[in-house]
């Protein structure tokens, strides 16, 4: 679209905005009448798509999130749009902004339905679409290349161990090992890093738990969602505008304490809930588990005890009950072509000075095992 065509657009949208129109055919050619040019009608319709667009849904990112297979949608400004499909972040030319206020208005929308705040005052925001998609969105000035957007589209539906197996995405015998961790009813986490799959993997896990058992999901975000018969889920609420209403992880731990669970699940540990994990875990909860962000498994004890110290714990309390109430890591990576591969399951225990020790017992790397 061309400067002029792009001022055309500006007038049209101010004309609808004043007088409170909903941009149709009808409406917009009104509009263009009044500039005293004649119009033909594709370019009427052409502006009431783009004008439609930027009103409904996600206005033209909509057909990217309706996509198969799509688990992040990127957007840098007017430079560029970007998608992964599994694949790795792949750019969409056809995608295209026609400057930085549609890319600005197109934010505040969302953020607006998500029922969070955007402007200069609060230049950044994360929430949640009403269908589970997570946004997260930027300003400018205060992101230099101008105003970012990053949806995190959920699964639309959970992945097999089996699925994953024949993807490629779990080794055979990676995958014997994960059978007898959740036989065991061993307590773990799932570690990884951002978009590394963790929640695939756990969701997938959780649907070989006995049909017998009850499970009690504690989310951030509605993404957990395994095939088992027997789910209640509970999911955090951020705060609205007036920055009142907010539930927190840590008060859903508590909650699903009182729901009779067999096991807890917390989507992922990142605060003060790892306190109430833990306790859980102490208190005869087996079979518990959650996400935690972690490069190697090796990391998972300085990790916890980051996280259990800034709840107030002492550093002494954290090792302790992460060796009685943890028993394992299953640890998930993306490679550089985005394939994602459970890569490692290790044992958690403490040693003699009762400081955490994270041992893997197998290794896999591209489907191969090898040497921990």
């Amino acid at each position: 679209m061309s400067a002029a065509d792009t001022e055309v657009v500006e007038r049209v949208r101010r004309r609808l905005a004043g007088s409170g129109a909903e941009p149709t055919p009808h409406t917009v050619a009104e509009a263009l009448r009044a500039e005293d040019q004649l119009w033909g009608s594709t370019t009427v319709l052409a502006i009431v798509e783009q004008l439609r667009s930027e009103v409904l849904g996600a206005g033209v990112l909509e057909p990217l999130l309706a996509m198969p297979g799509i688990t992040d949608v990127l957007v840098n400004g007017t430079s560029g749009v970007y998608v992964d499909a599994g694949d790795g972040l792949v750019r969409r030319p056809e995608i295209t902004f026609a400057d930085e206020a549609t890319v600005r208005r197109l934010a505040q929308r969302l953020a607006a339905s998500a029922g969070r705040r955007l402007d200069d005052a609060s230049p950044w925001v994360d929430g949640r679409l009403a269908d589970g998609t997570r946004l997260h969105a930027v300003l400018s000035p205060v992101a230099r290349t101008g105003t970012v957007i990053s949806l995190r589209v959920p699964a639309r539906r959970s992945l097999t161990l089996a699925e994953l197996e024949d993807r490629g995405s779990v080794a055979p015998e990676m995958g014997r090992r994960l059978r007898e961790l959740i036989g065991s009813k061993r307590s773990f986490l799932v570690t990884g890093g951002t978009g590394s799959g963790k929640t695939t993997v756990l969701s997938a896990l959780l649907a070989l738990v006995p049909a017998t058992e009850r499970i009690v999901v504690v989310e951030d975000s509605d993404e957990l969602r395994p095939d088992h018969p027997h789910v209640v889920g509970l999911v955090a609420r951020p705060p609205n505008i007036e920055g009142a209403g907010t539930v927190g992880l840590r008060d859903l731990v508590r909650q699903a304490l009182r729901m009779r669970p067999d096991r807890i699940v917390v989507g992922e540990v990142r605060g003060a809930e790892v306190v109430d994990l833990l306790a859980a875990l102490n208190t005869g909860h087996e079979g518990g588990c959650g996400t935690v962000h972690a490069n190697a498994p090796g990391d998972v004890p300085a990790r916890m005890e980051a996280l259990g110290i800034a709840a107030g714990l002492s550093r002494d309390a954290v090792h302790a009950q992460v060796a009685a109430g943890l028993d394992a890591v299953v640890h998930v990576v993306r490679h550089g072509d985005g394939h994602r591969e459970v890569a490692a399951v290790a044992d958690v225990d403490a040693d003699d000075r009762g400081r955490l020790v994270v041992r893997s017992r197998l290794v896999v790397r591209r489907g191969r095992v090898v040497d921990p």
